[in-house]
């Protein structure tokens, strides 16, 4: 009788253990538009689902390891960034000059400390810059050749433009100056246009939560246009009192919106679920003034949103004990 009773004395704490334990996610996208499956042929999709696996389980491991969620974010992004299927690092589309400009950033829920770059061009994964210049610098955003500069300075990989040339993003390029020569300036911001951003939110064993994203930008942009993703509060936000968030989409409207930042305060003044809360600004807020993307987060009890308002989104999440789970088109 003895034994029985410490048995079920030890599966009980086990249970309550388990209960109580502190869970872990995350959760990624890599871009919004008006992505159709008649539109994407099967072999492209089945190459953007397995990336979109590769870049969950890469953070993963590191969380399942009880690694921090920075470390995490960094690794599902670079994943991304490595591959030319997204508008980040390698795949970055070209600005009018034929150049690629990139720009990431990344917030720490716990401190609220963030870092970003803006405007560089020879950083091979521009998230890591932006980790950089949160962990080692007084300030938050760093644009162009200081930069890239500071980034030197702390040993990251430094690459020759040519790194980011693909042929694929160089005829897109060629395609939206024709369009503009014909249609004018406007169409350039086209429907049509995938926004291929990248971004991660994770959630550690320690409860802290991590928010990052980086992009290539518009196709054909001009002027050193830098859009939200570097922005915090426009495209990335984190705060462990609410939620993390990555954003994608046409980020004029996100910068105006300051779309990261309203889920969040939506969560904290409204008392709204980070669901409800993405909803009421993808659905509603963003919509009414003619934005279009999407955002993917997360709370403090690992809840995952994924939302957005064009026709689809490449977006996956993973939590503990689960097989990740990807998707991309809107009716998934």
């Amino acid at each position: 009788m003895r034994r029985v009773l410490i048995l079920l004395k030890s599966i009980f704490f086990v249970t309550i253990h388990t209960l109580n334990a502190q869970p872990i996610a995350l959760v990624i996208h890599g871009g919004a538009g008006n992505i159709y499956k008649e539109h994407l042929p099967d072999t492209l999709e089945q190459q953007y689902e397995e990336k979109l696996k590769e870049a969950l389980l890469a953070g993963y491991e590191i969380l399942h390891r009880g690694g921090n969620s920075i470390d995490a974010v960094q690794a599902a992004i670079n994943m991304m960034e490595d591959s030319p299927l997204f508008n980040a690092g390698k795949g970055s589309v070209f600005t009018s000059a034929a150049t690629n400009e990139m720009d990431a950033a990344v917030m720490d829920g716990r401190t609220l400390n963030a870092g970003a770059v803006a405007g560089v061009k020879h950083i091979k994964n521009p998230i890591n810059a932006a980790i950089e210049v949160m962990e080692f610098s007084p300030h938050v955003m760093l644009t162009g050749a200081g930069a890239e500069e500071f980034a030197q300075s702390r040993g990251l990989e430094i690459v020759d433009e040519k790194y980011f040339y693909t042929e694929k993003r160089f005829r897109q390029l060629q395609s939206a100056k024709k369009r503009e020569q014909t249609q004018g300036l406007n169409t350039t911001q086209e429907r049509n246009y995938k926004f291929g951003t990248v971004g991660a939110v994770a959630l550690d064993k320690s409860g802290n939560i991590v928010a990052g994203t980086s992009t290539g930008g518009m196709t054909n942009k001009k002027y050193g246009r830098v859009g939200d993703a570097p922005i915090i509060g426009a495209g990335t936000y984190a705060n462990n009192l609410t939620c993390g968030i990555s954003a994608t989409g046409h980020g004029e409207y996100f910068i105006r919106s300051v779309v990261a930042h309203d889920i969040s305060a939506l969560m904290e003044y409204k008392g709204l679920t980070i669901q409800e809360a993405a909803d009421m600004v993808i659905h509603k807020k963003l919509k009414q003034l003619g934005g279009e993307g999407g955002v993917v987060g997360l709370d403090a009890k690992a809840n995952i949103v994924m939302s957005f308002n064009s026709n689809g989104m490449f977006r996956g999440f993973i939590k503990e004990g689960e097989a990740p789970k990807v998707y991309i088109f809107k009716s998934e």
